[in-house]
């Protein structure tokens, strides 16, 4: 797998609507953790990256690393691809551009 498959934003239509509310606070808890921001500052600058490169730059434990991945993930601002024994992360840009609809809406 290669960057472009993880991170294909081509074909993406990038929201102009807020997300509702739930969604919403469910991105800003995602953010709301000093880890969380540099795992999206990290992904951001190298397009994609393996979980243990983000292991790495972080310096925390790996179950640390994959449960804040997890959060990001599950609110939308990140997306995995499983290759092999790994998984490759890079930021979802539609639900980063959803989050800044949300708050550019408050």
């Amino acid at each position: 797998m290669n960057v472009e498959e993880c991170c294909a934003v081509d074909e993406v239509v990038l929201p102009t609507e807020s997300p509702d509310d739930f969604d919403l606070a469910m991105m800003a808890k995602a953010i709301a953790h000093p880890a969380r921001l540099r795992i999206l500052k990290v992904l951001d600058a190298r397009q994609a990256c393996v979980t243990g490169d983000v292991v790495i730059e972080l310096g925390l434990a790996q179950s640390t690393v994959s449960e804040h991945l997890r959060i990001l993930r599950e609110a939308g601002l990140i997306q995995g691809e499983i290759e092999g024994p790994r998984t490759k992360y890079c930021v979802n840009a539609a639900g980063l551009a959803a989050l800044k609809v949300g708050i550019a809406a408050l």
